[in-house]
Parts: C-alpha cells; structure tokens; sequence
C-alpha cells in the first residue's frame, strides 16, 4: 500500500512546537525521583507529625498505611502507590510540604546545637570553679549551695566510674536556666497568639 505522506512532510509545523513545550523524559524522571523521595522522607515522620503536614487526605492515608506495613514486599509496593500519589499534588502543594520538612529540619537542628553548647557548659563547670562564678553572675537566683554539691558529686561519680546521677542532674538544671532566659519572651508571643486565634473564632 502506497504510503499517503511519501513526498510531503507529513506533520504540521505547529506539533514541533508541541513537542519543545512538552518537559524531557530525563526531566520528568528527575521529578518523579524527587516527588518519590519526598514521599519516602513523609513516610519515616512520625505519625502525628505526618497528620499536620498540609497535604490531600488520600495522600496522607497513603503515607499512614505504608508506615504500618511491616512486611518488605508489601511495603515496598506501598511505597510506589505513595510515589504514585505525590506525582497527582500541584507545585503549591508540594512547596507547602517540602517546607514543612524543611522548618522541621531546622528546628531539631537548633534543638542539637543547644544541646552540644549545655553539655559544653556542664563540663566547664566540672573543670574550672570560674565557670560557676560566671554562671552565678548570669542567674542571681540559682541554688548554688545545691549546684556546687552536684558538680562535686559528678566529679567523684567520673572519679569513681559511677552512675553519672549528679551529671544528668546539672544538665537539667542548666536546661531549666535556658528556658527561664527564652520562655517570658514565648509567653508573650504565646498569649499574642491566643489573642489572634480568640479574635478570628
């Protein structure tokens, strides 16, 4: 049978413009690679944290159900069913999700860094009578008959390898400290925000 477009150019000139408007394949594999490990990240949060994330209910029921598979296979298959169901979000709601991970991953990492700088203060204190001088001069009303008791005991328990009791002890009292310096400034920001929610009720 004779072929109709031998001797034309058998398309139309606008289907090439089609086709430069239409993204690569090694772009939209870019894009489902990253929609799959984003879902991947959703699905190793914790559940609760899963249920505040914005995101369409059939999304998120996908993501709760594969976090209580157990089994490999089956929670393998459910992986790509939530893959599947990250590629039907729009780019707004992908950006709302991606910025929530992203918020979260900030705050645990200041939660660390506090962390690292009180375990660095517990072992001046342990090392040098000055540091605790300095730290009386910063909290007038801190116990430091109570304290100076503490940083002997925990540095008898180091002597002696024992239960590090006193240790954890000073760690939660330099904790208390932190949070009285931050919590008026959180109050006043928390009862702005009862205020604000009352009002739009």
């Amino acid at each position: 049978m004779p072929n109709p477009n031998r001797g034309s150019c058998g398309f139309q000139s606008n289907e090439f413009e089609q086709e430069y408007d239409r993204p690569s394949k090694s772009q939209l594999k870019r894009e489902m690679t990253a929609l799959q490990k984003l879902g991947e990240e959703l699905v190793a949060e914790p559940r609760d944290r899963v249920k505040r994330v914005p995101m369409p209910e059939d999304v998120r029921e996908a993501i709760l159900e594969c976090q209580q598979i157990k089994d490999h296979e089956g929670r393998r298959r459910q992986m790509q069913y939530v893959g599947k169901k990250m590629r039907t979000l729009d780019e707004e709601e992908i950006a709302a999700i991606q910025r929530t991970l992203d918020s979260w991953r900030g705050a645990s990492k200041a939660d660390t860094a506090a962390m690292h700088a009180l375990e660095r203060r517990r072992e001046k204190l342990l090392k040098d009578d000055q540091a605790l001088t300095d730290l009386m001069g910063q909290h007038p009303e801190l116990d430091v008959q109570h304290l100076r008791t503490l940083i002997r005991n925990a540095r008898k328990e180091q002597a002696e390898n024992k239960p590090p009791k006193a240790y954890r002890e000073i760690f939660q009292i330099l904790k208390q400290l932190q949070k009285g310096n931050s919590s008026s400034r959180e109050d006043d920001d928390d009862v702005d925000a009862d205020d604000e929610s009352r009002d739009e009720d």
